[in-house]
């Protein structure tokens, strides 16, 4: 059904410019949450508003608005920026219908998740009372609506319920922060696994061991396989970046680069991010990105894939209200052959990247990484034999691939948005400063 907002301001642009299209956002947000023990905050927060693009007189303008009583100014808003902008070298979409079904799902009250809460902290508390434990709660849903004067309304709604536990242990100087994480879609939240893994991760970290500067076998978790090599990739195979030229990968198209075992794809279909079409109304798509190795194709927004001269790939997303840009929905790696167990077992002397500080650093250009680990584990003899700190691992990812071991044979999502399994690198290289 066509929000008469939405409805309204497209009748009222298209007689002022040669195209415009109507973004229309509307989400609600309960936050739930707990800190250092104790319920912190808790709230409803609700938001309602609309993203205008237009093309006058063959430049790009546009405008946004939280207030939708003052639809005129909005509209003026955007024509204004337009006179300034860049002449337009893309076509906003056309001809397409979408209505995508509600979910009958129903998520848990606040009360419920109030009660959970409180239990979570006492589990941890069972296992060492001297953690500060966090837990945050999440219940969303979105609706979103866009429509083109060239026969375009799409709409689809979401609702996603997302639970963090956490725990901060201090110990003199020594500071330990571990996480765990959960998103669902029409399904409830997996607490149990929230807090056997958090305990798991804390247990393992109850003794401290070193490593020296070399290279070592490199087990990256699922966690770190997305914070780490899945936003390399997913800067590496933009379209933006590749006509750019800023991508290693912009002139390696058919090239075999990578092991043959490596098959990186989105899959926008499944998942707690599915979604029909992108937010400029251009059908999503299962698309492979690198095919046991080889490269075979980017991804693509409306302006960067004329820009390319190809077809875009309905990955224009935006950031709220924002103008859209080209991304991925669900970044996905086909798993390999082998358990995490057994990839950790073959280790005789390595290391586990589980939790990195921030986003690393990192010459894109040249394909390279370098992390520091915020949490990591000492692998001997095929067993984890305590935590590491202060150590750094980098590598460059063409190099990287040609030592890779294997990738583990289940791969686990991470904050919705990656699909991905373990993967153990045969030799990285490690520099550890001596504490």
């Amino acid at each position: 059904m066509v929000n008469s907002i939405v409805e309204q301001l497209l009748e009222q642009t298209r007689q002022k410019v040669e195209a415009a299209e109507v973004y229309f956002l509307s989400s609600q947000d309960t936050p739930i949450e707990f800190e250092n023990n104790r319920l912190k905050s808790l709230q409803t927060k609700a938001k309602q508003g609309v993203a205008l693009r237009v093309i006058h007189n063959g430049k790009l303008g546009f405008a946004s608005s939280t207030d939708l009583t003052r639809l005129d100014d909005l509209i003026d808003a955007a024509i204004q920026t337009a006179e300034i902008g860049d002449p337009v070298d893309f076509e906003l979409a056309a001809n397409y219908h979408q209505s995508s079904p509600k979910t009958s799902y129903i998520p848990p009250t606040t009360q419920d998740l109030v009660e959970l809460g409180h239990s979570l902290i006492e589990k941890v508390h069972n296992y060492n009372s001297e953690i500060l434990v966090n837990v945050g709660f999440h219940v969303r849903t979105q609706q979103v609506q866009i429509a083109t004067n060239q026969d375009v309304f799409a709409e689809q709604s979401s609702q996603i319920v997302t639970g963090s536990l956490g725990g901060n242990l201090v110990r003199g100087e020594d500071f330990l922060e571990i996480s765990s994480f959960d998103i669902a879609r029409d399904r409830s939240l997996d607490s149990d696994r929230l807090l056997s893994e958090l305990i798991e991760k804390y247990r393992l970290a109850e003794q401290k061991a070193t490593i020296s500067s070399g290279t070592f076998p490199v087990l990256f978790t699922p966690r770190a396989v997305a914070m780490v090599l899945g936003r390399l990739f997913k800067t590496v195979l933009s379209g933006q970046a590749v006509v750019q030229k800023s991508s290693p990968l912009s002139d390696k198209l058919g090239q075999t680069l990578f092991d043959p075992r490596f098959t990186l794809y989105e899959d926008p279909k499944f998942g707690p991010s599915a979604c029909e079409f992108d937010d400029e109304g251009t059908p999503t798509t299962q698309k492979i990105l690198i095919d046991k190795g080889t490269v075979q194709g980017f991804y693509w927004d409306r302006q960067w894939a004329v820009r390319g001269q190809v077809e875009p790939t309905g990955n224009g997303f935006r950031g709220g209200l924002s103008r859209p840009g080209p991304s991925l929905v669900n970044l996905c790696m086909s798993p390999g052959s082998t358990s995490t167990e057994d990839l950790i077992a073959s280790i005789d002397e390595g290391l586990i990247v589980d939790q990195v500080l921030g986003a690393g650093q990192s010459n894109q250009l040249a394909g390279e990484f370098s992390v520091n680990l915020d949490l990591g584990y000492k692998v001997e003899n095929g067993k984890i034999v305590g935590r590491l700190k202060n150590t750094m691992v980098a590598g460059n990812i063409f190099e990287a691939f040609k030592q890779l071991g294997d990738l583990s044979d289940r791969p686990e999502w991470v904050g919705g948005g990656s699909n991905v399994p373990s993967m153990l690198f045969k030799q990285l290289g490690v520099a550890a400063r001596k504490s």
